[in-house]
């Protein structure tokens, strides 16, 4: 027979655990908001206290890779490029306790995010991973920096950290989810819920050969007007030079040297 002096049922039932410790009820249908606001305060978090103050976005495939087929090992090299350049160039450089300006950000992911990522980490710099997990789960690359790599299980807040801070979006050639990403940035220019920050494709023949932009205008279905919302690059360099151009403000360390 049960100690009736005995409080042990009490101490294990669910209901008696701390809310913030019950992971039952966390990760419960009620709580969706709560793990939402989560994703959002903790990566905020990390990101104010490392400094981050603007970033630099980089989209492109998970697929290519450095020695891959065809043009992949060309996108790969130049991505690599575009973020050792952006970091010694953009303001990523910048010493403990100072603002941190233009740091590479990426989905965290292999292919075209990892280039980006290991440029950063070329030149010692930092550099930010926005992972997502999905069903076939998608591991770090080994480039972001450790401190600055997140897990997020929401698309939609994963998006809103990759759009709040970025200062130029430099998209390299992908398939489906480097469309949804490109495309939910050019809505938020078109719709001006976002503000005029500069769009780079990379390999202009890639972009006009799978999607017909003109077509889009000539149907009516897009304003003339919208086609400046982006701008076309070939190299690194270009890219670079494209966020320059419209009006991205760099900000070299004072020891700056021209990357080689």
């Amino acid at each position: 027979m049960d100690d009736p002096d005995s409080n042990a049922a009490q101490l294990a039932s669910p209901s008696y655990r701390l809310p913030a410790l019950d992971q039952d009820f966390l990760l419960g249908d009620s709580m969706r908001g709560v793990r939402f606001q989560l994703e959002f305060a903790k990566a905020e978090e990390v990101l104010r206290a490392w400094g981050i103050r603007t970033t630099l976005v980089v989209f492109g495939s998970a697929r290519v890779r450095e020695d891959g087929p065809g043009r992949h090992a060309d996108w790969y090299a130049e991505a690599r490029r575009f973020g050792k350049l952006a970091s010694l160039r953009g303001g990523a450089m910048r010493d403990v306790g100072q603002v941190r300006d233009n740091v590479i950000a990426t989905g965290g992911g292999p292919g075209i995010m990892e280039a980006a990522n290991r440029g950063a980490a070329d030149v010692g710099a930092p550099s930010i991973g926005f992972n997502i997990t999905l069903p076939h789960e998608q591991e770090p690359n080994g480039w972001s920096t450790p401190g600055l790599t997140f897990r997020f299980h929401y698309f939609a807040m994963r998006k809103m950290h990759l759009a709040m801070r970025a200062n130029g979006l430099v998209v390299f050639p992908g398939g489906f989810g480097t469309f949804d990403e490109l495309f939910e940035l050019l809505t938020l220019r078109q719709t001006d819920k976002a503000p005029p920050i500069p769009v780079v494709l990379v390999d202009e023949t890639y972009w006009r050969t799978v999607i017909d932009f003109d077509a889009m205008v000539s149907h009516g279905l897009v304003s003339p007007s919208d086609l400046s919302l982006f701008r076309f690059a070939d190299t690194a360099e270009s890219a670079w030079q494209s966020l320059i151009d419209c009006c991205l403000k760099p900000h070299p360390p004072s020891d700056y040297v021209p990357v080689p």
